[in-house]
Formats: C-alpha cells, sequence, structure tokens
C-alpha cells in the first residue's frame, strides 16, 4: 500500500534495502515490505493492479496477496486466509474490510492464543462461525521472540509498536509493550515527551496504553519520532527501548540507549495443517 505520488508509485518492485530507499518509502511501507524482504521474497506494490499482477507473474510460480486485513484482494485468490485477532474480538465483525474478509474467506486463522484471554478467542470463534460457517479454522499461537531479553529485564523502557495497529487498528499496546511486561520491565509513558505530530496522535487516541506508536509517513512525522524518542530517554529516564515494529527502525531514526527488536511467531496449535490448507495453490 504506497503512500505518496501514487502516478510515480504506480508498480514498484522490491528485492531489498536498495530499492527501499529508491523509493523513499514510508515507515508504514517498510512494516508491509520489510518482513517479506528478509524471508527472501520480491515484493510488488503500486496501485495499477492490472500491471502488478502482470509483472509478478512473469517471474513468480506462486503470488501472494498480503493486504494486512486493510484491503481486499484485487486478485480473485485460489485460497483465501484471514487472520483474525482475539485481543480485539467483535473486530472481525464490526471493521471494514476485516468484515468482508472474513465473511469470504477459505479459512480462518486465530493467532495469539497463547496471549489473549480464552473467552475472547472463543467470541472470535463464534463470531467466524457465525458468518462463515464453511471455513475450516486454524489456531496457532504467536510466541514472542526478544533478540535480547535480559536488555528489558527490570529496566525503564520506552516500547514503540507498530504505528497503525495503535491507531485505526484499535489495539492499546503491542508485542514490545507485552513483551517488556513479561520480562519485569516499567513501561515509560512518552506522552509529556511527545512533539508535533507524534504529540497530536497520541493526544487523538487517549486510550493508547503507555506506547509510542511508530509513524512516519513524511519526513516531518519521522523527525517528530526521533526527537520523541531522544526527549523520553533524556527526560523520561528510559534506558532501554523495546521495538516492536517489524522493521529495522534503528536505520531510520536515532536511539540514544540500547534497543532490542521484539517479534511474533507463528506455532499452529489446532485446527488442519497449513500444507492442507495451501494445497489447491502448491499442488498446482
Amino acid at each position: 500500500m504506497p503512500y505518496g505520488d501514487l502516478v510515480a508509485q504506480r508498480v514498484q518492485r522490491f528485492a531489498g534495502e536498495a530499492d527501499l530507499k529508491r523509493h523513499k518509502v514510508t515507515i508504514e511501507e517498510r512494516e508491509e515490505y520489510e518482513p517479506h524482504l528478509a524471508a527472501g521474497t520480491v515484493v510488488y506494490a503500486g496501485v495499477d493492479y492490472a500491471a502488478i499482477l502482470t509483472r509478478a507473474e512473469a517471474e513468480a510460480d506462486v503470488v501472494l496477496w498480503d493486504g494486512g486485513n486493510n484491503d481486499t484482494p484485487f486478485i480473485a485468490p485460489d485460497v483465501w486466509i484471514t487472520v483474525v485477532d482475539p485481543h480485539r474480538p467483535g473486530h472481525e465483525l464490526t471493521y471494514y474490510p476485516g468484515e468482508s474478509n472474513t465473511r469470504m474467506a477459505t479459512a480462518i486463522l486465530i493467532n495469539k492464543v497463547d496471549t489473549a484471554d480464552p473467552r475472547a478467542v472463543e467470541q472470535v470463534r463464534a463470531n467466524v462461525r457465525a458468518v462463515n460457517p464453511a471455513a475450516p479454522i486454524l489456531e496457532a499461537a504467536s510466541p514472542l521472540a526478544v533478540d535480547d531479553p535480559e536488555l528489558l529485564r527490570g529496566k525503564r523502557v520506552l516500547a514503540i509498536e507498530d504505528g497503525p495497529t495503535l491507531t485505526h487498528g484499535g489495539m492499546r499496546y503491542g508485542a514490545a509493550a507485552l513483551a517488556a511486561r513479561q520480562l519485569g520491565a516499567e513501561l515509560v509513558d512518552p506522552r509529556p515527551f511527545a512533539v508535533g505530530g507524534i504529540a497530536a496522535t497520541l493526544s487523538r487516541y487517549g486510550d493508547l496504553g503507555p506506547v509510542l506508536p511508530a509513524l512516519g509517513y513524511g519526513e516531518q512525522q519521522l523527525h517528530d519520532l526521533d526527537a520523541t524518542i531522544a526527549r523520553s530517554v533524556s527526560a523520561g529516564g528510559v534506558q532501554a527501548i523495546a521495538v516492536g515494529t517489524p522493521i529495522d527502525l534503528g536505520s531510520l531514526v536515532h536511539l540514544p540507549v540500547p534497543a532490542t527488536r521484539v517479534r511474533y511467531s507463528l506455532r499452529l496449535v489446532a485446527g488442519p495443517s497449513l500444507e492442507e490448507i495451501l494445497k489447491p495453490v502448491l499442488s498446482a
């Protein structure tokens, strides 16, 4: 999902860091593209969907359309997997296009069942069954992996999270806050130290926990994020930073104290295997 000059971003191809820099992508675009690039996958993006698909089909045997539950597919998928989050029970029926994706999916994956309230998992399962009774349901644990857990243990920590997850995504926290709390860290609230666009966002979403959304839709917002981090460290006594956004944030802003990345992994615990769900694609 590109942001900016959509004419120039008609069809984009990303194979590595050089392409991300050449296209001057925002933090939000990096959050979508970098995990795929880290896995060795070429990423196409843009707004001319027919041209994108033609280019992708020329070099790939399988095309994975990743809408992040913010869109419906611009291709007719052979397999349609929708991920629903029990940390946000009910959103699978009340958000657009999340509800459409839930209704039209050929399979539903409930993630984070290891950290969510069991009652929320059952609520999500019942909601899915009510609108899409034919789709098989997979359940997955989403264990947190911290690159350097000792860096956070017992410290005053600034938790920096994926921006859209906290704003229009409706979450009050993310992976960084969860991991920091599990390690006995004290979360430092960035609100008193926020500046510019970051301060405005934190004010608008007043029900957020003590976390900092990694927003960077433009140079000014990226500058405000950098300044907010610096003020949180110097005036807020931050000793370490937990980075829960799925990008290498330290390559874009200055992290003045030791920082470690926090990631979700995926482990299926119930339902059919992914191999079975993907059989129409993998056996073609």
